[in-house]
């Protein structure tokens, strides 16, 4: 199938880069050892122009992501992102051909899709940190049953590939796929708060706690008509709707989460929901009669049964709608259309999502490389210059920023091998993977944002690796890309729909709320903010 290919292209290419940092780092050794047998050597820098420019991020693949953001990101230069999403539902395991019992009635039905959080430390209110909130006010929730068809397989395609759900697909939140509303909140903001599970008494009020869940989108749904899920549910015990898997999504087709700024507020809040934890499900909360019989088989009393339950899981596909501002899609169309690919533009913008990258060329100019290889080969073609450490350097375009005090500049970015999908080679080689908090992995690949001496936001990228292997094995210099990223362990691909230079992103990337602008490689830049390569070395005296 197309997708398994992919992996399997993927892998293959992670495997080359396994036989590389074997062949390099022989090189590499052998060429710091001949260097450390020369009694006299100096170490210095070196810094050669780059050519960095816009493009424009294309629709891209948001299905079938393990999580997923539900809001409004509101940026002061790229205005309102608006994340909607629609999800399947199916049975939880052993839910399927269910006996509903005996005249069951719907008590109550209940939602609940946990945030990223981690705990304090604390207690009470203080005990939670939501980990992907961005904003801070209220937002208009409604939630609805979709008609929306979400298919697993792509029938237009002979190998039977996988379904592919892009971020422009307004069919979506179409009015006609659009049905019952089955939540509403005028003034949603998440909360921080662990949430609190209960069982009912006979009059279906919660009383009996049985346990807390961290914080999570936990609401209570609504029952159209009263006959909804009745309807839906009950009156199909022994059909083929609730006998298997693939019926059921066909015949309840999912949910549909519609946001929109509330009532007077300019902006709004964007939460990432963790659609594959154990904990999120819809629930539906039921009685039912049981029937007690006497020693003769005479019914002797009917009892009213209550705390049945019905759960249906999120373990089924899933996609999102990313609706960009006008606003910035007309400034980054332009910044895509008006590109400098010859000297690079002046500023670079990076938006994560449906937003905008930069390209990255380190030797545009054959006599930048030519200048390249006379400083760090002898006139054998063999190394002269042992390089220590090598980086891409870019500052943020305070000017740009300096007016907007509610920005967020993203934390991280992420350096790609556009031509083969994957993060350089000094990604690999850097070890300091944490897993449970990405912000702070592979550090010494990627700083963070930081600050410089004169009060100047910049990212460091390091292309160490990448430079000697050109140095050492005549690696081919390819085009690169820089990216945002919410989370840098996350580089499998987010597939772009219908542009020929770019395959994909990293899913990091396409779930990254956060832009920023940075200055760019074009002479107009003052050279102490202007991208370029730096090159410490070590290299024999004469």
């Amino acid at each position: 199938m197309k997708r398994i290919i992919k992996v399997s292209k993927f892998i293959s290419i992670l495997s080359l880069i396994g036989i590389a940092f074997i062949a390099c780092d022989n090189d590499y050794n052998s060429l710091e050892s001949d260097i450390e047998g020369i009694q006299n050597f100096g170490t210095s820098s070196d810094k050669f122009p780059v050519v960095a420019y816009n493009k424009r991020i294309k629709p891209l693949q948001t299905s079938n992501f393990p999580s997923n953001f539900l809001g409004i990101y509101s940026d002061p230069i790229y205005s309102e992102t608006t994340n909607e999403i629609l999800t399947q539902v199916v049975p939880a395991n052993g839910y399927l051909s269910p006996d509903f019992g005996r005249n069951p009635e719907v008590s109550s039905v209940y939602l609940t899709i946990p945030y990223f959080s981690s705990e304090t430390g604390e207690s009470g209110m203080d005990k939670y940190e939501l980990d992907s909130l961005y904003g801070d006010k209220p937002i208009k929730l409604t939630i609805y049953r979709s008609n929306y068809f979400l298919r697993d397989y792509n029938a237009a395609t002979e190998d039977t590939g996988s379904q592919l759900y892009y971020s422009n697909n307004s069919e979506f939140g179409a009015t006609s796929n659009l049905k019952e509303k089955l939540y509403e909140s005028e003034a949603f903001f998440p909360s921080k708060l662990e949430q609190t599970i209960y069982e009912e008494n006979e009059e279906g009020e919660p009383v009996v706690e049985t346990g807390t869940i961290p914080p999570s989108l936990r609401v209570k749904l609504l029952n159209p008509g009263d006959i909804f899920w009745k309807t839906l549910l009950f009156d199909k015990q022994g059909m083929p709707e609730l006998s298997n898997t693939n019926n059921f999504k066909d015949y309840f087709r999912g949910l549909y989460f519609k946001v929109e700024l509330a009532n007077d507020e300019t902006t709004g809040n964007a939460i990432m929901l963790n659609f594959d934890s154990s904990a999120a499900n819809l629930t539906v909360n039921y009685s039912n009669e049981e029937v007690v019989l006497d020693d003769n088989g005479n019914i002797e009393e009917i009892k009213l049964v209550r705390n049945n339950k019905y759960i249906m899981n999120f373990k089924a596909n899933r996609a999102s709608t990313i609706t960009v501002d006008p606003v910035a899609i007309s400034l980054l169309n332009n910044a895509n259309d008006n590109a400098d690919k010859i000297n690079g533009d002046q500023n670079l913008y990076l938006k994560g999502g449906e937003g905008a990258i930069a390209i990255v060329d380190l030797f545009k100019d054959p006599a930048v490389l030519d200048e390249f290889n006379l400083l760090y080969k002898d006139t054998n073609g063999e190394p002269s210059r042992l390089i220590n450490e090598a980086n891409l350097i870019f500052y943020v375009d305070e000017i740009e920023t300096s007016q907007m005090t509610s920005k967020q500049d993203p934390d991280r970015v992420i350096l790609y091998d556009i031509k083969n999908n994957i993060p350089i080679v000094d990604y690999f080689y850097d070890t300091t993977t944490n897993t449970n908090n990405p912000v702070n992995s592979k550090l010494n690949y990627s700083s963070r944002l930081e600050e410089d001496a004169s009060g100047n936001g910049k990212y460091k990228i390091r292309v160490t690796e990448h430079l000697n292997n050109i140095l050492l094995r005549d690696s081919t210099n390819l085009q690169l890309g820089l990216y945002v990223t919410s989370n840098i362990n996350e580089i499998i691909n987010s597939y772009v729909l219908n542009d020929g230079d770019l395959e994909g992103i990293p899913i990091g990337t396409a779930l990254s709320q956060k832009g920023t602008v940075l200055h760019g490689s074009n002479l107009n830049v003052p050279e102490d903010k202007r991208v370029q390569l730096e090159i410490y070395y070590t290299q024999p005296d004469n």
